[in-house]
């Protein structure tokens, strides 16, 4: 087959059909009691994305004109300014970016991020995050209702005057709600993140040995100039400055509840949220 014979039904493949079959796949996770196939439903998505993504980057690195496919700027809605706990709605949402080649920015009050990336890819990104945003809302609520943190402490670095001299010191407190549910969203952001991840990276690694020696070689430039482009992008686009650093410190630092969010993040399953038909928005609770 011609390389460029692929492209118009590869591009077909990262449209609404895509997105329709991963969201199959998430429907069929949500219909099941058995976490460990939940799981294997969740995985099988995010492989399905990657498979496709990386079809189109050997397709591009082949027949880069024909394939008519340039990575884009798309800004997406994460929430209203002065709502507490942005912060861990774009760490899930970078989490997801990171494992389908996605660059993130971060606007400074965390109410929107800007993706750098190839349009299909952030559009499978943002079909995950919208159902997992949901059930991370959903599960740290239910973690405060249970009573379960007022047993449970919260570790605070605080600053201390005496006289002229300052110092730095950690100081236990009990853990309070909002304190909690950080906690407990950023741990879920974490565990999403590395499933995903390990979803991708098993899916790349069955890409790259299904043709011993040359399609190895093909996937593995193709990604490298997707990247490129992508990060190309990024320089001649970005007006960003620093490094964002996921959800503050300030408000302590929670174990139990980090092991709770933990604990939800391997459970979750995909498929609760109407997003998944590719609309977009933010998520308003």
């Amino acid at each position: 087959m011609e390389p460029n014979a692929r492209v118009p039904s590869l591009m077909c493949m990262r449209d609404d059909k895509l997105l329709t079959r991963i969201a199959g796949l998430l429907r069929q996770a949500e219909g099941t009691d058995n976490e460990h196939e939940a799981a294997t439903f969740m995985a099988a998505a995010q492989r399905l994305a990657t498979a496709a993504s990386i079809d189109l980057a050997v397709a591009r690195a082949h027949d880069p004109v024909g394939s008519r496919s340039v990575p884009v700027v798309r800004q997406v809605a994460i929430g209203t300014a002065g709502k507490r706990g942005l912060r861990t709605y774009v760490a899930l949402f970078a989490a997801i970016a990171h494992a389908n080649d996605v660059k993130v920015d971060v606007a400074h009050n965390s109410t929107f991020v800007i993706a750098y990336g190839f349009a299909g890819d952030i559009d499978s990104v943002e079909a995950l995050y919208s159902s997992l945003v949901v059930q991370m809302v959903a599960a740290s609520d239910a973690y405060l209702k249970s009573g379960a943190y007022r047993e449970e402490t919260a570790r605070k670095v605080v600053t201390r005057q005496s006289g002229w001299m300052t110092r730095r010191v950690v100081e236990t407190t009990p853990l309070s709600p909002i304190t909690a549910r950080l906690n407990f969203q950023s741990a879920f952001a974490e565990r999403i993140g590395v499933r995903l991840s390990n979803a991708r990276d098993e899916a790349r690694e069955q890409a790259m040995t299904a043709d011993a020696g040359h399609r190895a070689s093909s996937t593995q430039i193709a990604l490298r100039d997707k990247e490129v482009a992508i990060l190309d992008l990024h320089r001649s686009q970005s007006s960003a400055r620093g490094t964002w650093r996921g959800s503050s410190a300030s408000a302590g630092y929670s174990e139990a509840a980090r092991r709770a969010g933990d604990r939800a993040g391997r459970r979750a399953r995909l498929g609760e949220n109407p997003g998944l038909d590719g609309s977009r928005g933010a998520l308003e609770r």
